[in-house]
């Protein structure tokens, strides 16, 4: 890939951990105002169906405008102020006009965004699979953490990452144990991926009468499929549900969760995805003669 390997592995980890502290900042913007953006469309499409009248444009709030500010103050952030985690550290976590606490979650998203793009990295050298990984790497972790905070698996986010996945198999596609995957494989693996959350999903309607999962669940499955190929999505449900499974019942012993309060699936899902995806090539080489 432009004779990128050349450059020492040092210069590399430095390169690509900055970038992921860029793109850890920029997801700090996205899981912030991505569910907020969706409720000021869902409040005015709900006024307009109420009052028979076209809803009042709204003021501008997208993943641009309006700058950063102080959820406490509203003062607008400084450019030095928000620099990728050293900026909090400078700060002691604290706006510097108002002094209010400033959630250590911020840097925390920017130091695993910019860590688990190094293991990518590392893991698949100066190659556009790496740029794959990475592209999977960082919606993944939007969607986990929007998840946990709303229970939400924004469309936006999940069927662009749907589109993109059978789009880099079509173009990059080289087999089943690659990154992305073949067409047929991806293909196969985003219906696979919908369908069989959607099956589980209309069963437990059935038997219960209660709805068990959101339906971002069967897309971000899909996506998953699209990328890691239907080899792969036994391996990714057996591992999310068991963590799902044991994270949930340690919560409800520890009476910190109640029995009929949801507990999200996506962020398992992602976390699944992810890891599956660093080690794809031995499992599906273990995995496909099964499959055959």
């Amino acid at each position: 890939m432009l004779n990128a390997m050349t450059l020492p592995w040092q210069t590399w980890v430095v390169l690509t951990g900055i970038v992921g502290l860029l793109v850890g900042s920029f997801l700090n913007v996205v899981i912030y105002r991505l569910p907020r953006m969706m409720e000021r469309q869902w409040r005015a499409d709900c006024e307009s169906l109420t009052a028979g009248v076209e809803a009042k444009p709204l003021s501008p709030y997208n993943l641009a405008v309006p700058r950063s500010a102080c959820p406490h103050c509203q003062t607008p952030i400084r450019a030095t102020d928000n620099l990728p985690v050293l900026s909090w550290l400078l700060l002691r976590g604290c706006c510097r006009a108002c002094r209010g606490a400033i959630s250590i979650r911020y840097p925390l998203v920017e130091l695993v965004t910019a860590i688990l793009s190094i293991a990518v990295v590392w893991r698949f050298g100066a190659t556009w699979e790496a740029l794959c990984g990475l592209a999977l790497t960082w919606a993944l972790i939007c969607l986990t953490v929007i998840d946990f905070d709303t229970q939400l698996l924004p469309d936006q986010i999940t069927l662009p990452l749907l589109w993109l996945g059978l789009l880099a198999a079509r173009c990059l596609g080289r087999g089943p144990a690659a990154l992305p995957v073949d067409i047929d494989s991806a293909v196969v693996g985003a219906m696979a991926g919908y369908l069989s959350l959607w099956l589980v999903f209309q069963g437990f309607k059935a038997a219960t009468g209660k709805e068990g999962m959101g339906r971002g669940d069967f897309k971000l499955l899909a996506a998953l499929g699209a990328w890691l190929g239907w080899q792969l999505l036994l391996p990714i449900l057996l591992f999310s549900a068991g963590a799902g499974a044991i994270w949930g019942i340690a919560l409800i012993a520890l009476k910190r969760h109640d029995r009929e309060q949801p507990i999200p699936f996506g962020p398992y899902l992602a976390v699944a995805g992810w890891l599956i995806m660093m080690w794809s090539q031995p499992l599906t080489a273990s995995w496909w003669p099964l499959t055959r």
